[in-house]
This record gives C-alpha cells, structure tokens and sequence, in this order.
C-alpha cells in the first residue's frame, strides 16, 4: 500500500529594486541550494504554512499573494507534493535564520534558476518564475529560457512504463491532488 504523500508548502519570494530579484535558500544537512519551503504542521492551512517557512528560512516577513503551481516530486521513497505561492519579502530580515538552513541569497531569476541544486526545481521556476515577476509588475533582468510542456503521447508512453506499484502511487497522488485543488478553490487551503 502506498504511504501518503508529505505535503508542503512555499513561496517563489521576490524582492523588489533596480534589479528585482529571488530568495533561495542553502540548506544546511546536504549543503544543497532550493526554494524555500517546508512540511504543513498539523492543522496548518498550505498558504499558512507557506508563510510561516518562507520567515523561517529567509527572515524575512512576507506578503502572500497569487497560487503559483504546485511541484510532486519522489523524497526519500516517499512522493512529496509541495504548492507554491508568490511572495514578497517586506524589508530587511526581521528573524535569524532556522538551524537547517545555511544560507539566504537573493539572485536575478536567470541565476536562480542556475543556482537552484534539484532540478525539477529548476524546471518549475524557469516556467512559473516569469509568471510571478508578470504578477508583480516586474520584469526579471533576464528571462530564462522555458523548457518545452511534454506532449500528451510523451506523457501517456512514461506511464505505460511504470510497475504496478508505480502506477498505483502516481494514481493516489492524483486523487490526493485533485482533492487538494478542490479544497482550495473551496477556499478551505
């Protein structure tokens, strides 16, 4: 039987000026580069939870706004979904850093991108990062090039090559998600 999926929740965090730019965030344990984002508490709503990772991780107080996406990805042997909201970092940092994080750097989106350790994390940012600078009323210093969507006959071929066991799991992941996405449209996440 399949475990349920580790849910999360973060922000694509900007920070306006001459050059807009992006938090990432260095992880302490495996010295990695990632966006800031972390496990729901229990009876934490994802969009509390965004925000309450993102000051953990950056310091900084932020503004929440637009849904981005949301990123299901394999950790440790367990599927994790994470959703992502726009942010924006209000001032200087107005907390130290949590102990699992290293490091706080704010890049232009193109270094983001670069920068980022994972990347499906890279692929994510690169298609919704344009998105969160349009919803801000900023351009990005330079737009990094977006990766092409999969065609569906690309999509149906990979899930005709999964186990069993796999195409069980990635069919609990999306019941779980669509339930998920109706809940927040319900406005209850």
């Amino acid at each position: 039987m399949a475990r349920a999926p580790v849910l999360a929740a973060g922000g694509i965090v900007l920070r306006r000026g001459a050059t807009p730019l992006i938090a990432v965030v260095r992880q302490r344990k495996r010295n990695e580069w990632v966006l800031p984002k972390g496990k729901l508490d229990d009876g934490e709503t994802p969009k509390e939870a965004a925000h309450r990772e993102v000051l953990e991780e950056t310091g900084h107080d932020v503004s929440v706004h637009e849904f981005l996406g949301t990123l299901a990805y394999q950790s440790g042997g367990r599927s994790k979904i994470v959703h992502f909201w726009r942010m924006e970092a209000n001032g200087a940092p107005v907390r130290k850093l949590m102990n699992d994080i290293k490091a706080v750097d704010w890049v232009t989106l193109e270094d983001a991108v670069k920068r980022l350790s994972r990347e499906y994390e890279r692929a994510f940012l690169s298609h919704v990062g344009p998105v969160a600078f349009a919803a801000a009323g900023v351009a990005p210093a330079i737009e990094a090039e977006a990766t092409p969507p999969l065609a569906l006959d690309d999509v149906e071929a990979a899930m005709q090559t999964l186990t069993p066991a796999e195409a069980a799991s990635v069919d609990a992941l999306r019941h779980g998600l669509l339930q998920k996405v109706k809940a927040w449209l319900r406005g209850e996440a």
